[in-house]
């Protein structure tokens, strides 16, 4: 995944930003919505796909476009920036594949030690007993 390629499908809008902020709220637009249309990607592969498709679900819209905002800063440019990185982020931690885990057997040394361990608790348990006549 080239990060330049995937940015190059990215679209941006520039809204007016919610909530409380005085003079500018009402007529500068600091908020960017990002959105990336995941089905119609021309950089991500087939199986890239169906993986963001599965680790990416409930952000995705029943369209496959992913949406972020960011309203953070007043500046529509730092916005951009701040929202362009999240989803990038988002993307590159969603394309790792886990490793498998192998199960492995448990040594017998460990399965001697914690019997051991069983039976000197067992035996500083019976000693607390008050003695049987």
């Amino acid at each position: 995944m080239d990060p330049q390629k995937i940015i190059s499908e990215l679209q941006y809008k520039a809204v007016r930003s919610s909530g409380a902020g005085g003079q500018n709220v009402n007529k500068v637009s600091t908020k960017v919505v990002l959105s990336f249309d995941l089905g119609n990607s021309k950089v991500l592969s087939q199986e890239e796909k169906l993986l963001l498709e599965t680790k990416l679900y409930s952000r995705l819209t029943s369209e496959k476009i992913l949406i972020l905002n960011c309203d953070e800063d007043r500046s529509q440019l730092k916005n951009k920036a701040i929202v362009t990185k999240r989803f990038l982020d988002i993307i590159t931690a969603a394309l790792v594949i886990p490793k498998i885990r192998k199960a492995t057997k448990i040594p017998k040394s460990v399965i001697r030690k914690r019997i051991k361990d069983k039976k000197n608790v067992s035996d500083i348990k019976k000693n607390r007993r008050k003695p049987d006549f």
